[in-house]
């Protein structure tokens, strides 16, 4: 079955699956045809998948941006392609993306039934270390590069091309590469607040500071940061609670209802930091604050710069 859906946020991550897939189902020397689902092209890629090829049988046919699609406008489309994936042409390769599904939508529920699903994760370590293969590294220039590039491979591939090309020469790379040459990402809020939440656990109040000062940067009110570092200590506490039943981080994402084990894996970094009292503690203690914020004058930001400071 030559139908392949695929999520991911990341552009570099994305294209290697793709290529991956049109290597290993043959389709290398096939014709490939690119279609958008948000600039309602889905009939043109639905023709294409029923007419035959002129200068080859083989075709690679993807469809982005599925996520994306008006189901109501593309109704007649999305019942075709249904009935395409029922019985489809082997001779075609389609490869469908997303950023971000929708599990509760009928497209999502029908695509993932009936066609071989799978959430894009590189491994931003390994991917260092071959993209930097012929140059010597100083002792933890990999975890900074990721932490500046907040995991993002497309971030990380464009940073090691203008690390390699500065130390061409030389042939090494340092840490103070890293700080001098890679502009550092802001993260989305959920990594923002793992980050937070590693200072906190590391006793690093000064980090931890900069961090908060990185959250309000975003606009997100001291209250809300409260309630994220909350769900943040959780997590935290879940995956240490769970991880003493020596479940594995795929059986915890499962339970805790995460689409890859990532989280997990990232999160059992910080279990080691807290017992499982302290954790509830400092569940507490967040719980308190927020009444606190809610029912008092007392200022938010003092609030939380004390929490941080009496870590």
């Amino acid at each position: 079955m030559n139908n392949y859906l695929l999520e991911t946020t990341d552009f570099t991550a994305l294209k290697t699956e793709i290529d991956k897939i049109i290597k290993s189902e043959e389709f290398t020397d096939a014709l490939t045809s690119t279609y958008d689902a948000k600039e309602l092209q889905l009939e043109n890629a639905l023709e294409d998948l029923d007419t035959y090829g002129f200068l080859s049988d083989k075709k690679v046919i993807i469809i982005n941006n599925i996520d994306g699609i008006n189901q109501e406008d593309e109704e007649k489309n999305l019942k075709h392609l249904y009935k395409y994936l029922e019985n489809p042409n082997p001779d075609n390769l389609l490869i469908i993306t997303a950023s971000k599904l929708n599990n509760t939508l009928k497209v999502t529920k029908e695509l993932k039934k009936k066609m071989k699903y799978s959430s894009v994760e590189i491994n931003p370590e390994n991917f260092i270390k071959n993209e930097l293969k012929d140059y010597t590294l100083e002792s933890g220039v990999i975890k900074l590069l990721v932490e500046y590039c907040k995991n993002d491979i497309t971030k990380i591939e464009n940073e090691c091309k203008k690390l390699k090309t500065f130390n061409y020469e030389t042939k090494k790379i340092s840490k103070q590469d890293i700080e001098e040459l890679v502009i550092e990402k802001l993260g989305d809020e959920q990594e923002l607040t793992f980050s937070f939440s590693r200072s906190l656990a590391e006793k690093n109040k000064k980090e931890a500071l900069r961090k908060y000062k990185e959250l309000l940067d975003y606009q997100i009110e001291p209250i809300a940061i409260v309630g994220l570092l909350a769900s943040q200590i959780r997590i935290i506490y879940q995956v240490k609670t769970l991880s003493n039943q020596n479940l594995s981080p795929y059986d915890i994402a499962k339970m805790l209802g995460e689409k890859s084990d990532y989280r997990v894996k990232k999160t059992k970094e910080l279990i080691r930091y807290y017992s499982e009292q302290e954790l509830l503690d400092l569940m507490k203690t967040l719980s308190d604050m927020d009444i606190q914020m809610k029912t008092t004058d007392m200022d938010p930001n003092s609030l939380i710069e004390l929490f941080i400071l009496n870590i």
